[in-house]
């Protein structure tokens, strides 16, 4: 009688807590340290990890066929499910299939989810037809709604990977986003020379895109601005790098997707991924501007975050990254990544990004060693 009293106690305890820690209940704490180590114990591609105001950690990925879970953490070692945080494809909703790429943001007491997904209108029975949505919640740990019963907009292409920017100072808000290589040919010295070899008859692409949004996230506000595109000429020193893919016979495609800013000075820094997100080659660069939609120039020390199995590492699949800033003002780069042991699985990394005197930009992985955190 005892002993059962004491389990009930126990588990109905140990269910509160994590209820309260999906929720977002309680206060921020002081900054402390804490050890990881790669990868986390975390298994889905595209994360993106939110400091909520409560002073958790929240992490969303791609990982469920109708929609997103999250897992929550205080100390970015010890992670727990907050189970599945929204449900799509529903009869009504419109959005069916393909739920990728979230991102959470906390604005005015509210949580803002933005994704990819198929839209449910398809006249012309498009192979890929992916818009971006809006849903939101009361808590980091959802459960999320959606804002609006259809995309924040309806562009005449497919679309993924949605990042957006606040900019506080002007309080303008902008999307970023990738049109996908579905249907877009594109011919360059790379397209040329594949077609020349018998390897591809054409070779598809992503490009970014940015766009002013309107501050409820109804729409957009003018045309998309084009920021970044594969190189066309193989002489341009990105073009090795963003074209592996193609020249390791992965596929038919360059991709330029995945993209992710941020403001350091007064810089704007655009991360993006390149080649396959299946594949061995996909690795980040990063490009710098003055203007949140540019024009961006690609860095000369791209890529930035790539495999290491050529140097003996176990990482490879490198990509889709974001960008937290800890307490202490540190930069951490968070991302998925697949092992050599198992490249059909992806899971989360996370290692320190460092910036110079000079704006140049550097991440310091893909590591698999134990790493301390101000956090």
């Amino acid at each position: 009688m005892k002993l059962n009293y004491i389990v009930a106690v126990a588990t109905a305890l140990a269910g509160a807590l994590l209820a309260t820690s999906c929720k977002g209940n309680g206060g921020a704490e002081a900054a402390k340290v804490t050890t990881i180590t790669n990868p986390l114990p975390l298994k889905f591609g595209d994360p993106f990890l939110l400091h909520a105001s409560d002073g958790r950690y929240y992490m969303y990925g791609t990982s469920l066929a109708d929609g997103f879970e999250a897992f929550v953490s205080t100390d970015l070692k010890r992670w727990e499910s907050c189970g599945q945080v929204y449900k799509g494809g529903q009869p009504g909703q419109w959005n069916v299939d393909c739920f990728w790429a979230p991102e959470v943001y906390e604005r005015n007491g509210k949580f803002y989810m933005f994704y990819s997904a198929n839209y449910r209108e398809n006249p012309t029975n498009e192979g890929e037809n992916f818009k971006l949505g809006v849903a939101v919640a009361d808590s980091a740990g959802g459960p999320f709604t959606d804002l609006y019963d259809r995309p924040i907009f309806n562009p005449p292409y497919p679309v993924i990977d949605a990042n957006v920017y606040f900019d506080d100072a002007t309080g303008r808000t902008y999307l970023y986003f990738s049109r996908c290589c579905y249907k877009h040919p594109v011919e360059s010295e790379i397209a040329d020379k594949a077609r020349e070899a018998g390897d591809y008859e054409s070779i598809e692409e992503s490009w970014v895109y940015g766009v002013e949004m309107k501050p409820d996230f109804s729409g957009v506000i003018g045309e998309p601005v084009l920021l970044l595109a594969p190189p066309t000429k193989l002489s341009d020193r990105q073009a090795e790098w963003e074209s592996r893919s193609v020249t390791h016979k992965e596929v038919g495609r360059r991709w330029t997707e995945g993209s992710y800013i941020f403001k350091h000075g007064d810089k704007f820094y655009i991360m993006y991924s390149a080649n396959c997100y299946q594949g061995a080659h996909y690795a980040v660069g990063y490009a710098t501007s003055s203007e949140p939609l540019g024009p961006f120039t690609k860095a000369d020390n791209n890529p930035v975050l790539q495999e290491n199995v050529s140097k003996g590492g176990i990482v490879m699949g490198t990509g889709h990254n974001m960008v937290l800033t800890m307490p202490g003002g540190e930069l951490y780069c968070v991302y998925h990544g697949r092992l050599s042991s198992n490249p059909g699985e992806r899971v989360v990394l996370m290692n320190k990004v460092v910036i110079d005197e000079t704006g140049r930009l550097t991440v310091e992985g893909p590591t698999t060693i134990e790493q301390e955190i101000a956090y």
